[in-house]
This record gives C-alpha cells, structure tokens and sequence, in this order.
C-alpha cells in the first residue's frame, strides 16, 4: 500500500513508532556505546527522549505545529549528546515546515534536508563517522529521491538502505570505534528510528502505535573499554528558558567547560549538554543566562564502572540525604539519586551542583530560606534503566518515607523496569545511618550475596539502628517549617538543646533536650553506653554540620566508649543541613 502524504496525527504516529524502536533496542545501543566516552548510556538517553516525545507532544491539523510540539517535547526531555542532536534536527524541521495539514514527499525532503543545519550547529566541535553524519546522509539520499517518488514507503526504503551504510562506516570513520568493532551507538540509534518509521508505515493502517518496553540484550557484548581514563567526570545538562535567550552566547560559556559540547533550541527554550569537571562553576555562571530546569550531572566513572568494571552483578543505589564519604561510594560503586535544593527561583542538586561552602554561606546570607524537593520520577526510572543494561538487579536504599517522598517515587520508578528485579527498602532513617545501611549492602554484593540475601538482612539491619542528633540551635528547624514557630520561640527563650532521633517508623522525634550542649553530649553517650550493653555495635559514625572541632570531641569520647574508632565522620549532604543548620552533630549506630 502507497502512502502518498503525512498528516498531522499520521506524521505524530510515524514518530512513535521510530521512538519505540529506539527504546527496544536501549540495551544494545548501552553495551556499544564508547564515543565519545565510553560510560554505557546512549540507549538511556536516547530512550529517554523518545519517551519525552510520547509524554509531552501532541497531534495537530498542521504538520508545522505537531512538528514543533514534538520538537519542544524532545527538547524538554533531551538526554545525552545524542538526544539533543535528535531534538535540534526535530526543532530544524519544526522551523522549515510549510503551514499545511498534509505533507508530501517533495516537501519532507526540502525540511529534513534544511534541518541538518540545526543539528550540526548545535554542536559545538562535530565529528564526523558519528550521529550527525548519518543523519546528513540519510537526508540527502531523501532529498537526492525527492522528485523519483511520491510514495513515503518507497522515499523510506531506498533512503534507509543509504543510513544503514553511512552507519556501517562510523566504523571506518572513528578509530575508537575500529578498535571496538562496533557501529556508533547514537547513529545506530538514529538508524533505529528510521526503521521503526518504516516499518510502521508500511503496515498502511495507520494508527497509534503500542507502547514500548526495553528488550534487554540477553547475549554478552563485550566492547574493549577505551585506552585512557576519562578526562572529564560529570555529563552535565540543563534546560533554560526565557523570551529572548541567546543561544550563541550560552554556546560561549558552555564549550569553556569542558567537551563534547551541544547547545539546541531557540531564542525561547535552550538545551545544554556538556562534559565537565566543574558542574557547580558551569550552572552558577548559566543562571545569568536564563531560568534554569532539569538540571542533570551523571557520573560518568560510575557508568564506566557499571559498563566495564563491575564489582557485584547487583547494583546498590542510594539517594544523596545518605551521607557516605566520596571515596567510600567511589571504592564502592554505589549509585545516588541527587535531591534538589532551591534558593528562591535558583536550583542546585545536592552535593553536585552546589560546594558545603557556598551552600552554609547562602544559608546565612540569603533572604530566602532553601527547600529541598524530591526530583522527578522520570530521573530515577532513567538511572534504574541504564543500571538494569548492565546490572542482574538493583537494590534501592532510601531515606525514611516519614520525611521524604523519595521512597515512593522511587518505587514508582522502578514498576517501569521490565524483566530486571528491582527492591526498593526503607530505611527509614537518614544521613550516616542510611549510610551504614548502604555499605553494609554493598558489601555483601561485593562477596557474592544474592539479591534476596541482601534485601532480607537489610531490612533485618533497619531496627537496629539509631541516630541521635545533638542540635545546635532550633532555628533552621524552624524556618525550614520542621519545628513550629511557637516551639521554636520557647526554645530560644529558655535556652533548650534538643536531642533529635528518629522513631522506629522513621519519623522525626525528640529523644532529650538540656539547656547546654555539654549535657547533651552526656546523655547522648549515656543512651550510647545503654545501646552498647544491650546488644553488640557492628558499626557508627559520626556527622556534623560545619562543626569538626565538636565531632572529633565526639569521636574521641565514642572511641574510648566503644573500644572502636567511627567508619566515618564527615560534613552532612546539603538536604540535611537545610533543617539541621550549622553547628550539628549526629552519631549514627548500627548493632548486630
């Protein structure tokens, strides 16, 4: 059957069906993705974006205003170097399109030809034998058969054979991929989606298509990983908004930063992608430029690590209220789920985006007091997808539901996740005992545990421990909204010190108060002591905020307590110190 014009909901379709080959092949495009550096996620990214496109974009009469839904829908959710090509050469099209509700082959061809342009000045140093090159290819073997047919099944056939051999050569191209022995994943990608059009159009009944579900690749790829360490840590990206950005000089401070560079959309929506080692100096200087959204910065030494040099086949994952030393989740090889935190209209992503030091200085300083948020669902679901490529299953360790929605969400994430098991505990705590919790997790992966030896001795663990919290002051509690002003004020004036811990549903409660913290220091060792007598300490640590010389004191009077020195002591996440405020001090336990 010939399909002689694309309308609207016709074109709207067409491109879920190309998304939804995209997402089934997310597994493979993972296993072969090593340029331009090899941290596994393509296919997670790419995904990601066609599942943007799903969400977000809407079928209209005119061809120009579905394409422009489509590509604002792409843009919103673009992930990766490869998925803001992608929405840049949507966007191209959205803006070459003519006004009319039907599209011929003739002028589909003018369109795709013209909205190569976009993608290749989106990205700031373009390589050839990658994503770009096969989509200028593919475009002009279309517009090269413009005027040989009037059959879309016929244009998509002659020019896919074209985009499969262009996508044969990255190999050719790239010697990174030669090396390989694979294709370039974000072209293959790119290639996927022409295959899904076609094979969607070709049925001739043209209605929307079933949604997609990732088939992962049961065979073993093995891809060399490359021949150097990565120069850059963080992919980094952002969305920013306004009525008249300026996409050029946005472009200028981003490619400062570090490579692999691409800045996509227009003068009223603007994607920014880059790999960096200074997340937190590139988002600071960006929020001059625009109001900044969907901020992103995944680790990409985690990625390699999970792709190339895993520890466990099980991958433990954490949210960033669980405070861990850097080099106990690098050595480890656990996964976090940064919150956010906002200052008024300025958003930050705990620990990444924002330094202990300039976070403790806005506290004070700022008018506005922070609030801290659960991130959405879709930046779980993507990191659990990508894990779930490389992992046989995931283990999820949350800070207590009583004081955060991120065990729900994360819940919520993982029923997406097909044919990988996914447990999602609740530890119902936070900061260091969270953290306990974790790396008593991930040991045991790392010695061969299976999966549900692991979820049974954790939620065995989470009765047994406890944090009690010597509060400096109860005005941060207060003005987060954690503590009634009323209470507060009958603090202050008679000088009470509380004593925060948590109850055994994981709810914040008060577990003593002194009018110094002298006495709370006492009667925290002395519940310590009482603890201790009861049952044997596996672990502790210590945390605080802004206060190293009080948490040493701490550390000093524990080690002679318990005959053992602390698996840590360390400067609480940001999240936490909203509501601790400066001066805290916790000590975290978990007995056997």
């Amino acid at each position: 059957m010939k399909i002689r014009y694309l309308n609207g909901s016709r074109l709207y379709f067409a491109i879920l069906a190309g998304g939804n080959a995209v997402i089934e092949d997310q597994s493979y495009l993972n296993k072969i993705n090593v340029f331009p550096v090899p941290d596994a996620d393509t296919g997670t990214n790419l995904a990601s974006t066609m599942r943007a496109i799903a969400d977000g974009a809407e079928p209209h009469h005119s061809i120009k205003a579905t394409l422009k839904s489509v590509a604002n829908a792409a843009l919103s959710g673009a992930r990766g170097n490869s998925g803001l090509i992608f929405a840049q050469f949507i966007h191209g099209m959205s803006k070459e399109i003519s006004h009319e509700s039907r599209l011929t082959t003739h002028a589909f061809a003018e369109s795709v030809k013209r909205a190569v342009h976009y993608a290749h000045k989106a990205i700031v140093h373009p390589v050839e034998g990658t994503m770009i090159t096969v989509i200028r290819e593919w475009a002009e073997a279309v517009y090269q058969r413009r005027s040989q047919t009037s059959d879309f099944v016929e244009l998509m056939t002659e020019s896919l054979h074209t985009a499969r051999n262009s996508l044969k050569e990255t190999t050719q191209k790239l010697q990174v991929l030669a090396r390989a022995g694979v294709v370039d994943a974000g072209a293959k990608g790119f290639v996927d989606f022409l295959e899904g059009i076609l094979n969607y159009i070709k049925k001739g009944k043209l209605a929307r298509p079933q949604k997609a579900e990732v088939l992962w690749a049961q065979e073993e790829i093995t891809v060399p990983a490359k021949d150097k360490s990565l120069e850059y840590r963080y992919c980094s990206e952002a969305l920013l908004t306004g009525s008249d950005l300026d996409p050029d000089a946005i472009r200028s401070v981003v490619r400062r930063f570090g490579e692999s560079a691409v800045v996509a959309g227009s003068e009223e929506k603007v994607r920014i992608h880059v790999h960096t080692n200074r997340p937190a100096e590139l988002f600071f200087e960006l929020k001059d430029h625009g109001l900044m959204s969907q901020i992103k910065v995944d680790d990409m030494r985690r990625q390699y690590e999970a792709a190339h040099e895993r520890k466990s086949r099980i991958a433990i994952v954490t949210d960033s209220a669980c405070d861990l030393p850097p080099e106990v989740l690098d050595e480890r090889q656990i996964h976090v789920i940064p919150l956010t935190l906002s200052f008024g209209d300025q958003q930050f992503l705990d620990k990444l985006t924002i330094r202990p030091d300039q976070f403790y200085g806005l506290l004070e300083t700022s008018p506005v007091h922070p609030k801290t948020a659960v991130p959405p669902v879709m930046t779980a679901q993507n990191l659990l997808s990508f894990l779930a490529s490389h992992y046989d299953s995931i283990i999820v360790i949350t800070l207590s539901d009583k004081l955060s929605g991120v065990y729900n969400m994360c819940l919520k994430a993982a029923a997406h996740i097909q044919g990988k098991t996914v447990s999602v505990i609740d530890s119902r705590a936070i900061s260091a005992v969270t953290g306990l919790l974790v790396a008593k997790a991930s040991d045991m992966a790392e010695a061969g545990a299976t999966h549900d030896e692991i979820v049974r001795a954790i939620e065995t663990a989470v009765p047994r421990t406890q944090l009690l919290v010597d509060v400096a002051t109860m005005k941060y509690f207060v003005r987060s909204g954690r503590v009634s002003p009323v209470k507060g004020l009958i603090g202050r004036l008679l000088k009470v010190k509380p004593i925060i811990t948590l109850d055994e549903t994981g709810k914040a409660a008060e577990g003593g108060k002194s009018f110094s913290r002298k006495a709370n220091m006492a009667k925290i060792l002395a519940q310590v002591r009482k603890k201790a007598a009861e049952g044997e300490l596996e672990g502790y640590a210590v945390v605080h905020a802004r206060n190293p010389e009080r948490a040493a004191l701490y550390e000093k009077r524990l080690t002679e307590l318990l005959g053992r020195e602390p698996a840590f002591i360390m400067d609480v996440a940001p999240v936490i110190g909203v509501h601790a405020g400066v001066g805290t001090v916790g000590v975290a336990l978990l007995y056997k």
